[in-house]
C-alpha cells in the first residue's frame, strides 16, 4: 500500500507520476535468490545501476583515506578535550563525568557523550594522536554515508553521490572530523535525525521518529542545547506531513519527545542527583550545576552574550545585528570574512535549489516525502544558520560544521531534481542559476585569499558560467552533451571547497580556535577581533601578550596579535615555556611578530602553539619540557594530583605530558570558583597536590566573566607561602615545602 502520493525515484531522482513508494520497490530477496553477502555489498540494491553501489564505496573510501592523511600533524589537537579523553581512559568515574583528570577535580564545560568514543578507543590502543582522533575520523565517514542513503533513497545514486561528496569536501567538514571537540559527533547525530525523520514521514512508522528522539537526546549530551536548534522543524514537518492521523501524529510526537528526554536526560538526572560532595566539580559552571551550565554559559547565554564565566562573558551585545566580541552578526554572518570560507561556499546555490524544490513539489499532496525531504533538511539548515547569524555569544567558525550535512543534502536533492525536470525551461534556468550562483560565490570567496592559487578562481567563473549556459539548454541538448555541462558544472562548483579541504588536510591543527584552509581563509574583526581569527586584533585590553623578547601566537597569516595590557604577562626578556609567571593581573607587553608554525588559529597574542609566552596556555596545550615532565613525575603515584595549574589548556599540557592527573584551578578560563582557597588549602594540608604552575587562565580578572578570584587567591596563598622552583623558562611551587621551612 502507497503511503503518500510520491512517486519512486526515476534514474536521476525525480518522481514519475504514478509509480509506487520506496516501500514498495522490489528489494534482494523479495520473489529471487538472496545475493551473496559480498556481492550484494558491491553491487548493492538489484534496481540500482551497475556504477552505484561501486561508486558509494568509492566515495566512502576516499572519504576515510582523505581524512586519515596527515591525521598525527594534530598532534593531541584541543588539548582541553584530549586530557578529558586521558582521563577518562584510566578512571570509569572520569569517565561518566567527563572529568578533566582522573582525580576528578572539575569537568570540561560540556556534556561527556563526545568524549566516550575517544576514551574507549584510548584503553584500546593507548594514548596517542591517532587512538583520539581516528573516531572523529569514522564519524565524518558515517555521516557522509547518512546523508548520501537519505537523499539517495528518495532522490536517485546520483544525488545521494553528490550530497556525499559536498559534506566530504566541505572545509569545515574536513577539520572538523579529524578534530576532538564535542562538533564531529553533533554533526553525525544531527544527520542520522534528519534520514530517521524523513524515514518516518514515509511510511508513517512510530519507530524512525522514536529513534530520531535518541538521536537527538545523546547529541544534547554531546553539546547541550545546540541539539535542539533543528526540533521545530523536525516537529512541524512531522506534525503536517506524516501520512497517517493527526491524533495519531501527536501521539507519535510525544513518544518521541519521551524517548528524547531518557537518552538525553538520564546522565543529568544522575549528576544532579549525586552528591556534590563525591563528584567533580561541573566546569563551565559557577554553581556548580549541570543544569546552570546548560541554560546559561552553554545555552541562552550564547544567544544574548551572557556568558558568566567565559572569556569576556556577561558583556551581552551585538544580537540585533552589528559588532559584537565574537565577530560581526546580521543575516550575512554566514557569508562574511570570518566564516565564508569554513561554509559557505555552496550556500547561494543551495538556497536557490531549496527555494526550486519547493516549487517543483508544490502541487503534490500533504504527505509528498520529496516535499518533506526538502522541508526536513532545508529547514534545519535554515534553523541552524539563522541561530548562527544572530547570536551574540562565544561564537566560533568551526561551529558551522552542523550546517554541512544539511546543505550537502539539499545540494543533492535539488541538483537530482532538477536534473530530472530539465527538459521544463523553469527547472532548467533554475539550475543554471544555481550553477552560477556556486561560481561566482567561489571567486568572491578565492579572490579574499588572492595569493592562493591565483588560477583558480577564474577557472571557477569560467568553468561555471561555460557550464550553466549548456545546463539552460540541457534537455534539449543529446544525454553526453548534457552530462558533459553537468560534469563542468560539479567540477566548478566543488573546485574551490576541494582546494580549500585539500589545504586544512594537509597541516595540523591545535588549540582551542581552529579554522579551515589556507592562510588568511578566515579573516576575524568586530569589536577588537575575537582573538582567534588570523588577521583579526588582539581583544580590548588583550589576553596576556608575549613578554618582551618573546614569541607571539602564530596566525594563519604569521602575525603574531599585540596583547595590550594583558593577564598574567610574561617574565621579561624570554620566552616562558608555561606563559606564566606574572601574579595574576600584572599587564602583559605586546608580543612579537609570530614565527610561521602550525596552524592553530588561536589569535590570542604570544600563544605560540603550545602557549609560549601568552595567557598560560588559556587556548592551546601548553609545551612541556623533558625536565618538567621529570620533576612532576618524581613520587607521582604520592599525590592525587602531581600538580596544580590555573586554567584548563594549562594543566592538560602537562597531564598529557605526564600521563598523572593535574587539577585545573577554575575550569577552562581559570574563572569557575572551583576549588576555594579553604579547599585548596585542605588538599595541601593533606598532601594531594604536590606543585602549583605558577600563573596561567585568566582567574579573578574582575569584569571577564567570573567575579569570584578564587583562581587569584589561591596563586597569592601559594607565592607567599611555599617554595618557588625553577626548571629552564618554567616556575613552580612546591606545595610540600613552605618558604623559611
Amino acid at each position: 500500500m502507497t503511503t503518500h502520493d510520491d512517486p519512486p525515484t526515476a534514474p536521476w531522482g525525480a518522481p514519475g507520476e504514478g509509480e509506487p513508494s520506496p516501500a514498495a520497490l522490489p528489494r534482494a530477496g523479495a520473489g529471487e535468490p538472496r545475493q551473496p553477502f559480498v556481492r550484494g555489498l558491491w553491487r548493492g540494491r538489484p534496481e540500482d545501476p551497475r556504477w552505484a553501489r561501486p561508486a558509494l564505496l568509492g566515495l566512502l573510501a576516499t572519504t576515510l583515506v582523505l581524512y586519515l592523511y596527515n591525521l598525527s600533524a594534530s598532534g593531541y589537537a584541543n588539548s582541553f578535550y584530549s586530557a578529558a579523553v586521558q582521563a577518562g581512559s584510566t578512571s570509569w568515574k572520569a569517565f561518566f563525568f567527563g572529568s578533566l583528570d582522573a582525580g576528578n577535580a572539575i569537568t570540561v564545560d560540556k556534556p561527556p557523550a563526545a568524549l566516550w568514543p575517544m576514551e574507549l578507543s584510548v584503553r584500546i590502543f593507548g594514548l596517542h594522536s591517532w587512538a583520539i582522533l581516528a573516531p572523529e575520523v569514522l564519524m565524518g565517514v558515517a555521516a557522509v554515508a547518512v546523508v548520501h542513503a537519505s537523499v539517495r533513497r528518495r532522490f536517485s545514486p546520483a544525488a545521494g553521490l553528490i550530497a556525499g561528496a559536498v559534506l566530504a569536501l566541505t572545509p569545515v567538514a574536513a577539520l572538523m572530523f579529524r578534530f576532538d571537540n564535542p562538533d564531529a559527533l553533533l554533526a553525525l547525530l544531527m544527520s542520522v535525525a534528519c534520514c530517521l525523520v524523513v524515514r518516518a514521514v514515509e511510511d508513517g512508522r512510530t519507530k524512525w521518529l522514536v529513534w530520531a528522539g535518541v538521536a537527538i537526546g545523546l547529541a544534547f549530551l554531546t553539546k547541550t542545547l545546540q541539539a535542539f536548534l533543528i526540533l521545530p522543524a523536525l516537529a512541524a514537518v512531522y506534525a503536517v506531513c506524516a501520512p497517517v492521523r493527526l491524533r495519531r501524529r501527536f501521539g507519535q510526537l510525544a513518544a518521541a519527545t519521551l524517548a528524547l528526554v531518557v537518552s538525553g536526560g538520564w546522565w543529568v538526572a544522575v549528576v544532579e542527583l549525586w552528591p556534590a560532595s563525591s563528584r567533580p566539580y561541573i566546569g563551565g559552571s559557577q554553581h556548580n550545576s549541570f543544569l546552570e551550565l546548560t541554560f546559561g554559559y552553554n545555552g541562552l547565554g550564547r544567544l544574548d552574550g551572557e556568558e558568566t564565566g567565559s572569556v569576556g562573558g556577561g558583556g551581552g551585545g551585538g544580537g540585533g545585528g552589528g559588532t559584537g566580541m565574537w565577530g560581526e552578526t546580521g543575516w550575512d554572518r554566514m557569508f562574511g570574512s570570518e566564516v565564508g570560507g569554513q561554509i559557505s561556499w555552496l550556500l547561494p546555490a543551495a538556497l536557490i535549489l531549496l527555494a526550486a524544490g519547493l516549487v517543483a513539489t508544490r502541487r503534490l499532496g500533504r504527505t509528498s516525502v520529496t516535499r518533506a525531504s526538502f522541508l526536513v533538511w532545508g529547514g534545519s539548515l535554515l534553523m541552524t544558520a539563522a541561530v548562527f547569524s544572530y547570536m551574540a555569544g562565544i561564537f566560533h567558525q568551526y561551529y558551522t560544521v552542523a550546517l554541512a550535512p544539511y546543505l550537502a543534502a539539499v545540494v543533492g536533492m535539488g541538483a537530482g531534481l532538477l536534473w530530472e525536470k530539465r527538459r521544463e525551461l523553469w527547472a532548467a534556468i533554475a539550475l543554471a542559476a544555481s550553477v552560477v550562483a556556486a561560481a561566482a560565490w567561489g571567486y568572491v570567496l578565492l579572490n579574499r585569499t588572492s595569493g592562493y592559487l591565483p588560477w583558480l578562481k577564474w577557472l571557477v567563473l569560467v568553468g561555471g558560467l561555460t557550464a550553466a549556459l549548456g545546463l539552460v539548454f540541457a534537455g534539449r541538448l543529446p544525454r553526453r552533451a548534457a552530462l558533459g555541462a553537468a560534469a563542468v558544472a560539479l567540477v566548478a562548483a566543488l573546485a574551490g571547497p576541494t582546494a580549500y579541504t585539500l589545504s586544512t588536510l594537509g597541516q595540523g591543527h591545535s588549540g582551542s580556535i581552529v579554522t579551515a584552509g589556507p592562510a588568511g581563509a578566515s579573516m576575524m574583526g568586530g569589536r577588537g577581533g575575537r582573538g582567534g581569527g588570523p588577521g583579526g586584533d588582539g581583544m580590548p585590553g588583550g589576553f596576556g601578550g608575549g613578554a618582551p623578547g618573546g614569541q607571539g601566537q602564530r596566525n594563519q597569516q604569521g602575525n603574531g596579535f599585540p596583547g595590550a595590557g594583558g593577564f598574567g604577562g610574561g617574565m621579561p626578556g624570554r620566552n616562558q615555556q608555561n606563559g606564566n609567571g606574572g601574579s595574576p593581573g600584572q599587564p602583559g607587553q605586546p608580543g612579537q611578530p609570530g614565527q610561521p608554525g602550525r596552524q592553530n588559529g588561536n589569535g590570542f597574542p604570544g600563544g605560540g602553539r603550545t602557549g609560549e609566552g601568552g595567557p598560560g596556555g588559556l587556548l592551546n596545550g601548553t609545551s612541556v619540557s623533558a625536565e618538567a615532565r621529570k620533576l612532576l613525575e618524581k613520587n607521582a603515584s604520592a599525590y592525587t594530583w602531581v600538580a596544580a595549574s590555573i586554567g584548563s589548556q594549562n594543566a592538560a599540557g602537562y597531564q598529557l605530558a605526564t600521563g598523572d592527573p593535574v587539577m585545573a584551578i577554575g575550569g577552562f578560563n581559570g574563572t569557575d570558583p572551583s576549588p576555594t582557597l579553604a579547599r585548596f588549602k585542605t588538599y595541601v594540608e593533606e598532601g594531594r597536590i604536590h606543585y602549583f604552575i605558577a600563573g596561567g587562565g585568566m582567574g579573578g580578572m574582575g569584569g571577564m566573566g567570573g567575579d569570584s578570584g578564587s583562581a587569584s587567591r589561591i596563586s597569592s596563598w601559594v607565592q607567599s607561602t611555599f617554595k618557588k622552583v625553577t626548571v629552564g623558562s618554567a616556575t613552580f611551587y612546591d606545595l610540600t615545602r613552605k618558604t623559611g621551612g
